[in-house]
């Protein structure tokens, strides 16, 4: 299911439950101003307690400031994520570009084993981080073949020499960042954050009901585009949890910006 789909079916059902609640309140009220009598009044018609008001302005600041960290917690993450992304990617490609030194087959051979850990990385272990939220073995032996064609082979000459420990230093640095983005895999926020932010939104919401809201079109529109609102910032929330993505490729732009492998079907 595409992320926009879910978004707006989330902000139309906080709209629709906010818009509902309302008017069966509103009938209610009715009914039972109707049954208590005709010089009963009106019913609830009161202004809202200055107390009231009070804490439900200290309830959504606090809310606020929740929800803003949350935002930025998994901003941060996802941040942290595509920045080792581009670290391997760009390490891997440090390595094709410092072998040119080294004779054509050697080139050629180890631009072939790094193809092969970017395609497999793009098109098999990328779909297993997002579902599974973990990576495969194949792809640690994959950069370790790379690893391997680099440290097996004495220089052999001083241009390829100087250009031994950098390319073997950049594999340590793919391989490291390979590490991290397997610990960046799974979700950013606990359970028990989810928790606080889910009940705090229906706190929030429902705090609605406490400021004698009617049905007038004003009153109604301003009940459902807070409601939308918050459902929105918590869609963001959830989008953002997932540091590379919950669905596609998309997060690997820097594999595809720089090998050519990653294009096809590894």
């Amino acid at each position: 299911m595409s992320e926009w789909l879910v978004l707006a079916i989330a902000m139309a059902i906080a709209c629709a439950l906010v818009l509902v609640i309302t008017v069966l309140r509103h009938r209610r009220l009715n009914r039972a101003g109707a049954g208590a009598g005709a010089g009963a009044g009106p019913v609830e018609t009161a202004e809202t307690p200055d107390v009231l008001e009070y804490m439900t302005m200290m309830v959504g600041v606090v809310y606020a400031i929740v929800l803003g960290l949350a935002i930025a917690g998994v901003w941060e993450a996802r941040g942290t994520a595509q920045d080792d992304v581009r670290r391997e990617a760009q390490a891997l490609h440090e390595v094709t570009q410092r072998a040119q030194v080294y004779p054509a087959g050697v080139q050629k051979q180890l631009r072939a084993d790094i193809d092969a850990y970017v395609s497999h990385v793009v098109h098999q272990e990328w779909p297993r981080m997002i579902n599974r939220h973990e990576l495969s073995g194949r792809g640690a032996e994959l950069l370790d073949v790379v690893r391997k064609d680099i440290a097996e082979r004495a220089p052999a000459s001083e241009l390829e020499a100087q250009a031994y420990q950098p390319m073997v230093d950049q594999v340590a640095i793919a391989e490291d960042a390979r590490n991290a983005r397997a610990q960046n895999a799974g979700e950013t926020l606990p359970g028990v954050v989810w928790f606080g932010l889910i009940a705090g939104a229906l706190i929030t919401v429902g705090l609605i009901f406490t400021m004698q809201i009617g049905r007038s079109p004003r009153e109604l529109l301003l009940a459902g585009v807070f409601s939308a609102l918050i459902a929105f910032l918590l869609f963001l929330v959830w989008d953002f949890d997932a540091p590379f993505g919950r669905s596609g490729s998309d997060s690997a732009d820097a594999f595809h910006q720089l090998f050519t492998s990653a294009a096809g079907r590894g």
